[in-house]
């Protein structure tokens, strides 16, 4: 505790007496100044015990008493000692009376106690109060440090509750909580995500106060980076001390320690993820394991899901969504249906990327490897030149946090929310593989290639490998490259019957329709079958080749599907 009025008045050496404000003894003493000016109200911070021998003072009107009581009451001071036998014998009565009446302590200095003895033990107590505090923080730190070794941030955040005597909690860099002590501080934690999300939008370090019914809340950032990686809330009663603020930093400090890593052991972590990649995709599985080791083999027991992960332009991809508008079938309900809670924490990242100008990639890479870390999953990253590519347990966080965030993506994208915050900027896109294991890796990595093209296609966040098969190959048609193609390829027909010579567009749709039945082609369009039979070897020699060709068949079928599609 600070030196207060009462501890100097018990003080044994100084021999001070109470005259005035017994109730208010308790106030703390920030100083002791002495000062005979009239008004030395200019001059004072707050918090001061004033000491004056009323030299200059008219001490026996009490109307300028009252003044003067009044004027360093409002100004914060919390006492008033006067030195008797100086100029006055004793406290003049108007001095008394006005500080009766304010209720201001009004402490009677004995003439053999100088002033600069009172400032000394108000000095002497600040410093003993502070050295009591700088040893308790140093302490705090030792049990923090202790506990962070043996227990992780779990164990920290325990000892940091009891040193502060109130809660604590650990967010991660998506915004969802990690870990809380006491346990029943959860609920309270889980509350402050909104604040959460709002410090992550500031950079790094960062905090701020949150001051409610229950308790007064210190939050704040951690990280070195632009990008906090976490965050930490500390719940207490009242304002912290200075041991406890001692603590807090110290806290700060080694929870920043355990979740930032070095820029050198994580580009170790990357050549060697990107060493593992390259193994599987060359089919070398069992050196892949091996490269491995404890920090990717156990991805590599399990099923896992490969996603690689571009950028498209936002226009782009809503023309080629708006072009491709009826193939989405029940892949889009189901990428949807997939938003769960994850897809708050989702959002959240997305629009601090958006707002801090962060790249789509990387705001990805932080919701995912949260999600991992917070499941104790395996994950690896690789960047593959301007893509990312992720391996994540089949089923796992990492696969579901990939959903969701595509689900948040595509929602804002609804509203037109995202749009705005990026400024037509660049768009994620994803494309996910069927489940692999290390010998069928690079099958995997074609599967997400694929899933990926079609999401950039349809103007889709993520795609399934499994929804191409799910749906039909017609959609795809609708391509500019396609349609170009088909053009091309049907012109001369499309010449040929704009002549009035025949209808060979139609009718090779029919026979084709027919599988190259005569009859029943010939029925369809109401002529003779060897009037169909002309027509198709005057297709065969327009176009210069031959129907017996299945793959000009096909060539020319899906051809007719382009070009008969509807245009935007």
């Amino acid at each position: 505790m600070p030196p207060t009025l009462a501890s100097l008045v018990h003080h044994s050496a100084l021999k001070l007496t109470v005259r005035a404000g017994e109730e208010r003894l308790d106030t703390p003493v920030r100083w002791a100044h002495a000062s005979e000016l009239a008004d030395p109200v200019p001059y004072m911070e707050g918090g001061e015990l004033l000491l004056i021998t009323a030299l200059k003072l008219d001490a026996e009107d009490p109307a300028a008493m009252r003044r003067y009581v009044q004027r360093l009451a409002g100004a914060g001071v919390v006492g008033l000692g006067f030195a008797v036998g100086v100029h006055y014998p004793d406290i003049p009565k108007a001095l008394l009376d006005a500080a009766t009446e304010a209720d201001l302590p009004l402490i009677e200095v004995p003439r053999r106690t100088p002033f600069l003895a009172i400032s000394k033990a108000v000095s002497a107590a600040i410093a003993a109060e502070q050295y009591k505090a700088v040893t308790a923080g140093f302490a705090a730190q030792r049990e923090l440090t202790k506990q962070a070794l043996s227990d992780g941030p779990e164990g920290l955040l325990l000892a940091l509750a009891g040193q502060v005597d109130g809660w604590a909690a650990l967010y991660d860099a998506s915004g969802a909580v990690v870990a809380t002590a006491p346990e029943w501080a959860s609920r309270r934690a889980a509350r402050l995500t909104a604040d959460v999300e709002r410090l992550r939008e500031r950079p790094a370090p960062a905090s701020s106060v949150v001051g409610g019914a229950e308790d007064r809340v210190e939050l704040h950032s951690l990280g070195t980076g632009r990008r906090p990686r976490a965050a930490l809330a500390v719940g207490t009663a009242s304002t912290l001390g200075t041991a406890e603020r001692y603590a807090v930093h110290s806290a700060i400090a080694l929870l920043t320690l355990t979740t930032e890593r070095s820029r050198s052991l994580h580009a170790a972590e990357q050549r060697i993820g990107a060493a593992v990649l390259r193994m599987l995709l060359a089919g070398e599985p069992d050196h892949a394991r091996t490269v491995a080791g404890d920090l990717y083999g156990g991805l590599l027991d399990a099923p896992f899901r490969l996603v690689v992960a571009d950028v498209a332009s936002a226009s782009a991809a809503r023309v080629r969504a708006g072009a491709d508008g009826g193939a989405r079938a029940r892949g889009d309900e189901a990428t949807q249906d997939a938003a769960a809670p994850g897809e708050a924490a989702a959002r959240a990242v997305l629009t601090d990327a958006s707002s801090a100008g962060g790249d789509p990639l990387a705001a990805l890479v932080d919701v995912v490897e949260a999600a991992a870390a917070r499941s104790g999953e395996a994950l690896l990253v690789v960047p593959y030149g301007e893509r990312i590519v992720l391996l994540t347990v089949d089923g796992g966080a990492g696969a579901r946090a990939c959903a969701e965030y595509a689900a948040a993506l595509e929602a804002g994208r609804r509203t037109g929310r995202e749009a705005a915050a990026s400024g037509e900027e660049a768009e994620l896109v994803m494309g996910l593989s069927a489940p692999a294991g290390p010998i069928a890796a690079a099958t995997a990595y074609k599967q997400a290639e694929q899933a990926l093209s079609v999401a950039r296609r349809r103007g889709r966040a993520l795609v399934e490998h499994e929804e191409l098969a799910a749906g039909s190959v017609l959609p795809l048609l609708a391509d500019d490259a396609v349609r170009a193609f088909a053009d091309g390829l049907l012109r001369a027909l499309h010449d040929h019957d704009a002549t009035g010579r025949g209808d060979l567009v139609a009718s090779l749709r029919a026979w084709l329709s027919r599988h190259g039945q005569w009859d029943a082609a010939a029925a369809d369009l109401g002529v003779h079958r060897h009037t169909l039979r002309y027509r198709m070897r005057r297709v065969e020699e327009i176009l210069g080749r031959s129907l017996d060709d299945p793959d000009v068949r096909m060539e020319l079928w899906l051809s007719l599907k382009a070009t008969s599609m509807p245009q935007d």
